[in-house]
């Protein structure tokens, strides 16, 4: 685990385009009126940043950064990836009737604007990476006990309406972070100056079963505890819940499966 690392390479440009889309994507949500969606992917932002500036860099010393600074590239990142991320998996476990079109939206990106920055942009290549051994064991142990709590809420529940959905949320931390590593792969960024592949292919792999995932246990213990209480808009439900619930409530929504056949009639 000690030879692990994550890396990227990019065109200045890379950064601005993300920027522009960022604000974009912003707005589109506000237009939508998905305000705790929007509070939820700035909040993570600033923890990303929390993570990595303040844990990977200042006590880790597992970040190093070539052709740019360290502080504001990263500032950059935490808030891109973390807003995005975020966003996503909010939209996710709310079972958002536009969850495909979001989703969508968030895949390309993630795709083309390395392409595009690569081949529009002509500054000096911003070069940052991690290694991954020194916290690797400490996000293990995280990501253990959060599913081994909610592995044991399950196994005492009689009701089965108020089991979680293990697959659904395993299934959202790990496609989450592996879209993200797969467009950064795709689009000439993550792991380059990489010979072998299969350096390439393990980074892929460990981040996605491993780094965000390793919160949503966590993640989705918020969206029950906030959901039961609040609304999307951010207003006080007119029949509060309990956690118990909006659990049974949140299970029994679904992704609005009508609209998705419309796309594929």
């Amino acid at each position: 685990m000690d030879d692990i690392i994550a890396r990227r390479q990019f065109d200045p440009l890379y950064i601005w385009l993300d920027i522009a889309f960022l604000i974009l994507f912003a707005m589109a949500l506000l237009l939508k009126k998905k305000y705790t969606t929007v509070l939820v992917g700035i909040l993570f932002g600033i923890v990303y940043f929390a993570v990595d500036y303040g844990l990977f860099h200042l006590v880790f010393h597992a970040r190093t950064i070539s052709g740019g600074s360290l502080f504001w590239v990263l500032l950059w990142m935490s808030m891109s990836y973390g807003f995005t991320n975020f966003v996503w998996i909010w939209l996710w476990i709310s079972k958002d009737k536009h969850l495909l079109e979001w989703s969508l939206l968030i895949l390309f990106w993630w795709l083309c604007c390395p392409m595009i920055a690569a081949t529009f942009g002509n500054g000096t290549p911003i070069v940052i990476q991690r290694t991954t051994g020194a916290y690797h064991g400490w996000m293990a142990l995280i990501l253990f006990v959060g599913y081994a709590g909610v592995i044991v809420w399950n196994l005492f529940q009689r009701d089965k309406t108020l089991r979680i959905n293990i697959l659904w949320i395993l299934a959202i931390g790990i496609l989450v972070q592996f879209g993200w590593e797969a467009g950064l792969l795709l689009g000439g960024i993550r792991s380059a100056g990489f010979e072998n592949f299969s350096d390439k292919l393990l980074t892929l792999i460990t981040n996605s079963l491993l780094e965000t995932n390793l919160g949503m246990p966590y993640i989705y213990l918020i969206f029950l505890a906030y959901s039961a209480k609040f609304t999307e808009r951010l207003k006080k439900r007119q029949t509060p819940l309990s956690m118990k619930e909006r659990l049974r409530e949140n299970n029994a929504e679904r992704v609005r499966s009508e609209e998705i056949s419309e796309y594929l009639a």
